[in-house]
């Protein structure tokens, strides 16, 4: 048994649900896949996987296994790749979590010249408004904004976000338009934002200069928990939303949404780029880090 080959094989299988899908990612026969990963239960005397006709899942003690190969992979891959110039030509996986609106609406549309720059890096991806654990889901990566209070992370600040109130045309035209946090909370149908890790849904938030103010209507007709969605709703005319001015603003330029209560602002959003503190900085990493800063300069004030 190629010991190093199975246990590659082994954190495939676990990453991609099925012997089939795993053979087609490594570009080997399934019935090599098979082999490896029963020859390495073998080896070790341990059920690794839970095999049914439709998915593998992952026994108690294959998953503690994964936790510690697959991190002990990284690592290797990551000296290897220093010892054959990887800091120089940059190639390998770099798995990076964002959340949905960031992807969609500035790293996609900017993401062809980054392809076309490394060619060799093979990003993955994941996209939800979900908080993931950087060392449980074994991400490289993840881009979100907020309050830290994870001091093991490393956390680069790559910018600052404007939010902005604003409601379609036509459902100002219906309701008016309100002057106030005060008539917005008392007058007017919000469309709340709602976290998917806690369910709990944020209130709108406004400053001038006397004043701070929140708005968080009880028992709210409509929110959602995922700001493409809050951005639909609104262009719909479901009620007011506030929204980051980089989604909003192409629906502001073309007339679909108008700003409302612009003497009212909320307070800019911090935007990070995380990764682990013992994670090794890989050139793809560097390269990924590095081009992020320059696709978001136009959202730093700084």
């Amino acid at each position: 048994m190629d010991h190093l080959l199975a246990i590659k094989v082994f954190c495939r299988v676990v990453e991609a649900g099925t012997f089939s899908r795993a053979a087609d990612l490594l570009d080997i026969p399934k019935s090599t896949v098979t082999k490896l990963v029963q020859e390495l239960e073998a080896h070790l005397q341990l059920k690794l996987l839970h095999r049914t006709t439709r998915r593998v899942t992952v026994t108690m003690e294959g998953a503690a296994y994964y936790e510690k190969t697959n991190k002990l992979l990284h690592e290797l891959e990551d000296i290897e790749s220093n010892i054959s110039n990887e800091q120089r030509t940059p190639r390998g996986r770099l798995k990076v979590d964002m959340a949905s609106a960031i992807a969609n609406f500035i790293l996609l549309p900017a993401l062809p010249a980054f392809i076309q720059q490394y060619p060799e890096i093979q990003l993955e991806l994941g996209v939800s408004d979900t908080n993931i654990d950087l060392l449980t889901d074994n991400v490289d990566c993840v881009i979100r904004g907020g309050e830290l209070s994870d001091t093991s992370l490393i956390a680069k600040r790559i910018a600052e976000l404007k939010f902005v109130t604003c409601a379609a045309p036509h459902y100002l035209q219906q309701h008016s338009t309100p002057q106030t946090p005060d008539e917005l909370g008392a007058k007017h149908r919000i469309i709340y934002y709602r976290s998917r890790k806690t369910n709990r849904v944020m209130p709108l938030r406004f400053s001038n200069k006397q004043q701070s103010m929140e708005i968080q209507q009880q028992g709210s007709q409509l929110s959602v928990n995922d700001s493409t969605a809050q951005l639909t709703a609104t262009l719909s005319g479901l009620g007011v939303s506030q929204l980051p001015l980089f989604m909003a603003q192409p629906y502001i330029d073309n007339g679909q949404l108008q700003l409302i209560m612009t003497d009212w602002q909320r307070a800019a959003f911090p935007l990070y780029l995380i990764y682990p503190q013992e994670r090794h900085l890989s050139g793809r990493l560097r390269a990924f880090a590095n081009w992020v800063m320059d696709v978001f300069q136009p959202h730093r004030p700084y």
